[in-house]
């Protein structure tokens, strides 16, 4: 087993060569292990589409019985389903196979000790389990559920529709459309879907809806029909991508501002979690609203934790997670982020581009992902930071990589968590400033690249 698939949130790598079946049943002995140790006994145990997802789940729940613990199997399922089942069936845990938007041949697993997601030294600790082979005995069961049934059923009671919108649809050929197309479609939405079967080789395109060579198909096809907005799902669908009904697409700051300011109608001076990743325009748009706007580390997991130390109402992040507190349970959930933007749309009469149009203009890159090795991508990071710390009257805001503000913009670099990446992201008042800034930064970091690698 590569000890590197144990990333900062969850644990993920290439099937058959970063982890195989007997790492899988280890990880499973290793899962059951620290929740029998804290007198924990019973689990849910959901899996993607992908092609090695069947297998791995058998073997997974395999490692996980043989410590004594109960397994809930609850097949083939989004990834909020997995949550929704810890708190429907009262349970001590839950696990999902899946390696989210990342290619094909990977897999992995997000791991759920209570309703807490187990992360970096969580992990740590698991893999010093494996690796002293320190396991639990026991003779538990596995049982199967449909929670698929119970949690459409709890979207449809949580929402309300007064007026009929006109959406399109695109699964990715991940597990999304399993639980959107149904429960849509009984809110009253006329439903446009592509890419909605369930296909672990996604022949169609990448199970990423924030990058936009991932949307065209969705995007031609709200121009073409005239829909009121097109929303994607990742391959496992905790993230939402929208695009509006002009086919431009809506980041997930531009969402949190949605969302924000409808919830600070009822709840005023409530509090929102955000990442380093997100524009200044959002965070200042709360605080005029009446809000309270944390800026936090990227990752579901941790965003997750600082949601419930501060009491958020609401957390999202760049990349598509949208975490409600507010009228729900407080997990990552997609499609329970696509029902309340539309229930938005619905009270307003307004569509999504009418409901961000007031917004100060600024210019903004999208993320954008630099290849560098996981050798070497957190060195890289520290050093910029580095860097930029040492230049007299420089602001940098370090809690995620570097973070360096300038009067009018300001510009990021942080390892990505989940693939051998740095992600990049810019926004300023101007485009010539926004050029400026990316160029000096890209410059600096090309140079410590190039003596890391000498």
């Amino acid at each position: 087993m590569n000890p590197e698939i144990f990333r900062e949130y969850d644990i993920r790598g290439i099937a058959g060569e970063d982890l195989d079946e007997q790492d899988v049943i280890d990880i499973g002995k290793a899962y059951g292990t620290l929740l029998i140790e804290q007198g924990k006994k019973r689990v849910s145990v959901g899996r993607d589409c992908r092609i090695t997802s069947d297998r791995f789940s058998q073997v997974f729940i395999q490692g996980i019985v043989s410590t004594g613990c109960d397994v809930v199997d609850i097949g083939v399922c989004p990834t909020p389903v997995l949550y929704f089942s810890i708190h429907h069936l009262g349970l001590d845990g839950g696990a999902m196979v899946t390696a989210s938007h990342n290619p094909p041949e990977y897999n992995g697993f997000k791991l759920m000790d209570g309703l807490n997601s187990i992360h970096s030294q969580g992990l740590q600790n698991l893999l010093g389990i494996i690796e002293q082979k320190a396991y639990v005995l026991g003779e538990g069961q596995k049982t199967q559920a449909d929670v698929i049934t119970p949690y459409r059923a709890c979207l449809v009671e949580n929402i309300t529709l007064n007026k009929k919108i006109r959406i399109g649809i695109d699964a990715g050929n991940g597990t999304g459309g399993i639980t959107a197309v149904p429960v849509l479609k009984e809110l009253g939405c006329e439903v446009h879907d592509i890419f909605c079967d369930l296909d672990g080789s996604f022949p169609n395109h990448e199970a990423d809806p924030t990058q936009k060579k991932n949307l065209g198909e969705l995007i031609e096809l709200v121009q073409k029909k005239g829909l009121d907005l097109g929303v994607g799902y990742d391959g496992d669908a905790d993230r939402i991508g929208v695009v509006d009904k002009n086919g431009n697409m809506i980041y997930g700051d531009q969402l949190m501002v949605i969302y924000a300011r409808e919830i600070l109608k009822r709840k005023p001076g409530a509090t929102f979690i955000s990442e380093v990743k997100c524009s200044m325009v959002m965070y200042d748009d709360i605080r005029k609203h009446g809000g309270n706007a944390v800026m936090w580390r990227t990752g579901h997991s941790l965003i997750k934790k600082k949601m419930k130390e501060t009491k958020a109402e609401l957390a999202g992040e760049m990349s598509g997670h949208m975490f409600f507190k507010d009228r729900y349970f407080g997990f990552d959930d997609a499609l329970y982020a696509t029902c309340r933007l539309l229930e938005i749309m619905a009270d307003t009469g307004k569509d999504v581009d009418e409901l961000l149009q007031d917004l100060p203009r600024t210019f903004t890159t999208p993320e954008i992902r630099m290849e560098c090795s996981d050798a070497i991508k957190f060195d890289v990071v520290d050093k910029i930071v580095a860097h930029y710390k040492a230049k007299p009257g420089q602001e940098v805001i370090d809690i995620d990589g570097l973070r360096a503000v300038y009067e009018d913009g300001w510009g990021l670099v942080r390892a990505s968590n989940t693939q051998p990446a740095l992600v990049l992201r810019f926004e300023s008042l101007t485009q010539k400033r926004l050029d400026e800034i990316r160029r000096e930064i890209e410059s600096t970091l090309e140079q410590i690249i190039a003596k890391i690698n000498i």
